[in-house]
């Protein structure tokens, strides 16, 4: 059992213990997870949840740590759930990042969890939201998502943090046409690293780039997306990013926005959880398990149609006439 008082301390094993907990595919440890979860809700929603993501060799990790240290140094506990991708063949995954944030992980305000992907969209593992709310739990106030970097499917990022900041390279030019418009919509920042050295004049001419074709996008958010320039090497910079994110903190609870934000990101939570206990639901069905190889024939030989065959499913599982 996790010990929720050793938890609710900030004690790092007790949290541990609780994300394995919650990571767990064995039937009895989801039911054990969803009773802790229920019993640690009220302390969670206290932290600023932020999304980083970006193309491999940005220099994410490098960044989170240097921003990470900077976090500690104002007095803040830092939580990062860095993500690792799986291997697609043998499902391994490297699981290094506390090798590549060897000093934040040495401070005992700093909890670092990596976890693999397991091929689920949007570049992170399949209970990073489960293991946000157990990081708030145990006192962490920001809490940051490292992402695989994978392209449009970073739209799952967006849906579960507070702020979803895009790490790019002082290259301007064609690089702009590789920033997909959703990404760059759904952005709250765009933080170009390695800004230092002879860097430094393509940094600006890209920040410049990626400034005029933000205003090209239209915001539904009642921010007004940034562009800055950081260098995490060589520790510059690194406070404005804090400094714009904080003041997005403070105007999105002020207005509400934070708050709305929020409650709609739970609602869609509870809709994908939904969709994927119907379909755990639908394959474990002893009647679908025998008629769906049947109805995948006939659908791939045009003896029915698709939606035919679904509905004779659900049928099934519902127990409908």
């Amino acid at each position: 059992m996790i010990d929720i008082d050793a938890l609710k301390s900030g004690q790092p094993r007790a949290l541990a213990k609780a994300i394995t907990l919650v990571e767990s595919k064995r039937l009895e440890h989801r039911q054990q997870a969803q009773s802790l979860l229920e019993a640690v809700l009220p302390a969670t929603g206290n932290s600023i949840r932020i999304g980083i993501t970006g193309i491999p060799g940005v220099g994410k990790s490098t960044f989170i740590e240097a921003f990470g240290m900077y976090l500690l140094e104002q007095g803040k506990r830092v939580a990062v759930l860095a993500v690792d991708p799986s291997s697609p063949i043998a499902g391994g995954s490297i699981l290094g990042d506390k090798t590549r944030m060897e000093m934040l992980s040495r401070s005992p305000d700093a909890f670092i969890r990596p976890s693999p992907s397991e091929g689920s969209l949007g570049g992170v593992a399949l209970k990073t939201r489960e293991t946000m709310l157990l990081c708030e739990a145990a006192g962490y106030d920001v809490i940051l998502v490292e992402t695989v970097g994978v392209g449009q499917s970073e739209y799952e990022v967006a849906s579960m943090v507070d702020f979803f900041m895009v790490l790019m390279l002082p290259n301007a030019g064609d690089e702009l046409q590789g920033i997909k418009k959703g990404i760059m919509e759904l952005a709250d920042a765009l933080v170009i690293n390695k800004a230092d050295g002879e860097s430094m004049n393509y940094a600006e001419q890209t920040r410049r780039h990626y400034q005029n074709a933000l205003h090209l996008l239209r915001h539904t958010s009642f921010w007004t997306p940034q562009v800055l320039t950081c260098s995490a090497l060589k520790n510059q910079n690194i406070s404005a990013v804090w400094g714009m994110i904080s003041d997005f903190q403070i105007d999105a609870t002020k207005n509400g926005s934070l708050k709305e934000k929020r409650a709609r990101q739970a609602r869609e939570w509870m809709n994908k959880l939904l969709h994927e206990m119907l379909d755990r639901k639908l394959k474990e069905n002893p009647q679908v398990k025998r008629l769906l190889p049947d109805l995948n024939r006939r659908v791939t030989q045009g003896e029915t149609t698709p939606y035919v065959a679904a509905e004779t499913l659900l049928n099934l599982l519902f127990d409908a006439d």
